[in-house]
């Protein structure tokens, strides 16, 4: 009784410090990086949720784009930073589940981060350059079995499009060489200024130059066509089942205390609900979902599992 009770005493400090902790929160500034360049997926979502939050708890919430080695810097400092709520990272799920994949090396992995939310899930574009004499999914892969390896593919190192890429080579045949750049928004541009030839991206960041007309669109990856382009048939209508997107998370530190994981997850999932911002996203093929933290902890390790599983089929080695 004598041992318990001296524990209990050690002990009870930490826990209402722990309850103050979370009851007071925010009481300061909150940080979410992004480990890509400004003009991503990841880095619109952010300025598009941070304003909402700073509104409800007047307290600023900033983002900081911190790019480099394909997310795995940014992914770093936040799994090393204190877990306590103040710093988050928002992400596609490339930098989580696909880098430590292909990277064994990498120094984090699922395990060392609290997921808080899924942000959204759109599908990604499968897109070329205007100057590429294609206009549909059969004759992409006809002009690729033609020309073995004389297709560039944009993406990031190691992120969904990259994925996406592996996918689609996997289940064509095909062969095209792959051009990696620092995100989402690199690949865009390398492929609108004729760098690259064809890329699959997330449609909130690739709808805008593909309705100026600066990337020419064949499909989009979702399981049937998407609302707002019902006229652009699905990859899958072509190759049964081939299913990809961009899933983008909202994490935090492993051990942030859950009562502060759970004020996060209800914030950020009534912001992605209000009418207008459930709206704008939809416009822009970004369907917001706001699920609890242990679905959204399920969805990443199956995503690895799969992932996981597809490098193995292939035999794919990284470059």
């Amino acid at each position: 009784m004598r041992f318990s009770l001296r524990w209990l005493l050690v002990l009870a400090p930490l826990l209402l410090c722990g309850g103050t902790l979370a009851q007071g929160y925010p009481s300061r500034p909150i940080r979410i990086v992004v480990p890509f360049p400004p003009g991503g997926t990841s880095d619109i979502l952010s300025r598009l949720i941070g304003p909402r939050l700073t509104e409800k708890w007047a307290q600023p919430v900033i983002v900081e784009s911190r790019p480099g080695a394909a997310g795995a810097i940014a992914m770093e400092v936040v799994a090393k930073s204190a877990p306590d709520g103040y710093t988050l990272v928002l992400t596609d799920v490339g930098t989580l589940v696909i880098l430590p994949v292909l990277y064994p090396k990498t120094s984090y992995g699922v395990q060392d981060f609290a997921a808080i939310t899924t942000i959204s899930y759109s599908p990604h574009l499968l897109c070329v350059h205007p100057a590429v004499p294609v206009s549909t999914v059969p004759q992409l892969i006809a002009l690729a079995k033609k020309r073995p390896g004389s297709l560039n593919y944009a993406s990031s190192p190691a992120g969904a499009p990259y994925l996406a890429g592996l996918q689609f080579v996997h289940r064509t045949g095909i062969k095209w060489e792959y051009i990696t750049g620092r995100g989402g928004a690199q690949s865009i541009m390398d492929v609108m200024t004729g760098q690259a030839d064809v890329l699959f991206n997330g449609m909130l960041a690739t709808l805008p130059p593909v309705k100026s007309g600066k990337l020419r669109l064949l499909a989009v990856t979702g399981e049937k066509r998407h609302v707002s382009l019902p006229d652009t048939p699905a990859v899958a209508e072509f190759l049964p089942g081939f299913l990809t997107g961009s899933w983008q998370g909202l994490l935090a530190p492993a051990r942030t205390p859950p009562d502060v994981v759970a004020t996060l997850n209800a914030e950020v999932a009534r912001v992605l609900f209000t009418p207008d911002m459930k709206e704008r996203l939809q416009a822009q093929g970004a369907d917001p979902i706001g699920t609890p933290s242990a679905e959204s902890t399920k969805f990443l390790r199956d995503e690895r599992d799969r992932f996981t599983k597809l490098v193995k089929e292939t035999g794919y080695k990284p470059q």
